[in-house]
Parts: C-alpha cells; structure tokens; sequence
C-alpha cells in the first residue's frame, strides 16, 4: 500500500462522527512530551556504571494495540531489562490521536524507552507531532560505556532531497564523548536496501558504520519479521525486529565479552 493511499484511507476514518475531536493532525496536544530526552536522562543515570545491559528491541507497534498492551506486560515481566528502544512506526497514519494512544501504552513500561521516527509516524504533520512529543530524529546516549545511535533511515519521505541519513551525524557521533563509550550499537527503522532507504548512498552509509567503535550490531524494523542478515557479508549483523503483530520482540544481553540474544514470544 503506497503512501497515498495509507493517507487518503486515514482522513477517511478521521472523518467517521466520534473518532477524533479535533483535527486528525493537530500537532497541540496534552500530556507527555520531549519523551526521549527525559528518559535518556534516566537511562544514562540508571546504566553509568553497570558492566552488563539488558535491552528490549520492538518496533512496529502501530495498529496493533492490544498485542502492543500484551508486549509490554510481557516486557515488565523481565526483571533484568534495563530499558526499551522501540524501531519506529509507533502510528499507522501518523495522526495525532494514535501517538497518544501509543504513548500511553508505552508509559506503562517499567523501564524507560526511547522511540524512533518510522515511516508510517511522517504522514500528514506525524513528522511534526514526533518531534514534540519524542525530540530530534537523530539522537544518541550512552550506557554502560556502550553508545546507542538511533538514525533516521526514511528517505522516501523527503523525496531524497534532505540529507536522510545523515552521514555528518553519523560522523560526529564517532568521536562525540569518545571518553564516555568504547563500544557501539546502531538503531534504524528502516535498514539498507530496502525500498524506504536512500539506496544511493548505501554503500557510503556502512563504510560509517564500519568506523564506529566496537560496533557491535545493527538493529532494524520496517519488514515487520524477524532478520538476521549481514547485509555486506562484513561481519556486521543486521537485527530486524518483527512487528508487534508478530507477538515476539528481540532481547539482548550485552555484556563486556560481547553479546546473546533472544526472540521472545508472547
């Protein structure tokens, strides 16, 4: 289904008497905002000075809110995990009314999350309600001395005129707080060679992920299944994480002589 007709069919049921009280993209909302920044600040605190992370992996939630609600409740059941990076496509047409909805679901983790921007969340001004309610869609932390960079990959939908992905962020977060990390882990929604990625510059954008620090893997959704490729035949592993319809996500252990995962199904 191509972005228009995704569009056209959500002001179709944003026009249904009840459904929504207020224009479908109204980037005013109440409640929580700047979420990634604020629970950075907790992750970072939290993680400073732990030798081994547990972190959830899910992605693609969008739509699918009750098996959403069962992820999390099966997520607050894992007493390790330090925290939750969700792959983007929190909505299914980028309305507001949906980020809220996803949002209040995921305020309920035990644990706090970061989230990035997916394809489906650009859809009328979803673009614009993210950055409100989630911050920058670039961004960075660091735990345990292991720096996480979230990038968006979602080229399609700038036309292939902006920089996306933007290889000057890449290159400042090789060296940005070099004294705080040793280690790297890379998280995208959408991953090279698919059809949402700016393909041109693919082989540009490993020859900068190579030259991350101890990178250690790569973490993807968008295909909604579960992969295990190295796309590059490098040693670099791409992660795709399934879709929340899928009812499994990924659970990494990172410890300081490397990593194991599992799926979990729920």
């Amino acid at each position: 289904m191509n972005r228009l007709t995704i569009f056209l069919s959500c002001m179709s049921i944003a026009g249904c008497s009840g459904v929504f009280d207020y224009h479908p993209y109204d980037v005013r909302f109440d409640g929580e905002k700047d979420i990634n920044s604020h629970n950075i600040s907790r992750i970072e605190e939290d993680c400073r000075d732990k030798e081994s992370l547990t972190v959830a992996f899910i992605s693609d939630s969008h739509g699918w809110y009750g098996d959403t609600e069962d992820m999390i409740a099966d997520i607050n059941s894992h007493p390790d995990v330090d925290f939750v990076v969700h792959g983007g496509d929190l909505t299914d047409c980028g309305t507001t009314k949906e980020y809220i909805w996803q949002r209040d679901r995921l305020a309920r983790l035990k644990v706090p999350y970061v989230a990035l921007i997916g394809n489906h969340d650009f859809l009328g001004t979803g673009n614009e309600t993210y950055s409100v309610m989630y911050g920058k869609m670039d961004f960075s932390f660091i735990a345990g001395r292991i720096k996480f960079v979230c990038l968006n990959t979602n080229a399609t939908e700038y036309d292939y005129l902006a920089a996306v992905p933007n290889l000057d962020y890449m290159e400042e977060q090789h060296t940005a707080d070099s004294a705080l990390f040793d280690r790297s882990v890379v998280c995208m929604h959408a991953r090279p060679y698919c059809e949402q990625f700016n393909n041109n510059v693919a082989k540009a954008f490993q020859l900068y992920i190579r030259t991350f620090p101890g990178l250690l893997f790569c973490v993807n959704g968008h295909d909604h299944c579960l992969q295990i490729e190295e796309i590059y035949d490098d040693g670099i592993i791409y992660y795709g994480v399934p879709s929340a319809n899928r009812r499994s996500y990924l659970l990494f252990n990172i410890t300081k002589d490397g990593y194991t995962y599992e799926v979990i199904h729920f």
